[in-house]
């Protein structure tokens, strides 16, 4: 059997993950408060999930591409301007964003309220990205953009522009 075909197979005696509203890691990314509710350790890294609270006038990060995951947004609450390649769309409550492999794309919260979003990470590969963002931020060290591409590369995710 193929390490691929085991990872995929049924597990034997799964384990249900129940994650209640004061639960999950926590990771402090600023203006973005992010609590992480499926890490991937449950799903045999098929899947993350991760509740974002976006505070009023959080500018998100450059617009990137990821090369092995889809990534998937839910709002919550609020409203999250996604750019997508050059058109932007306004997510409001109840709106799902997927956004499958190579898609440029960014995000932000334009306006004076918080909006909050469940991202969902198939596979689970970027949930490790934030907690290592994390730990430059607390660190104290630039994040210039030279160290974000550096950063986000270990991820296969690459800026979908120029940030030299």
């Amino acid at each position: 059997m193929t390490e691929e075909a085991k990872t995929c197979a049924p597990q034997a005696d799964p384990a249900v993950s129940v994650v209640g509203p004061d639960d999950g890691e926590t990771i402090d990314l600023g203006t973005t408060r992010m609590r992480v509710l499926e890490d991937g350790s449950h799903t045999g890294h098929r899947l993350a999930v991760a509740e974002s609270v976006l505070a009023p006038y959080t500018a998100g990060p450059p617009q990137h591409r990821h090369s092995r995951h889809d990534e998937g947004f839910y709002i919550v609450s609020g409203t999250v301007r996604f750019t997508v390649g050059d058109k932007d769309y306004d997510a409001t409550t109840g709106t799902l964003v997927m956004v499958p492999p190579g898609v440029p794309h960014t995000f932000a919260n334009l306006t004076d309220q918080p909006a909050v979003m469940l991202s969902i990470f198939t596979p689970d590969l970027y949930v490790q990205y934030f907690r290592d963002l994390q730990n430059v931020i607390a660190d104290g060290r630039p994040l210039t953009p030279q160290a974000g591409i550096q950063l986000m590369s270990h991820y296969a995710t690459e800026p979908a522009t120029d940030l030299t």
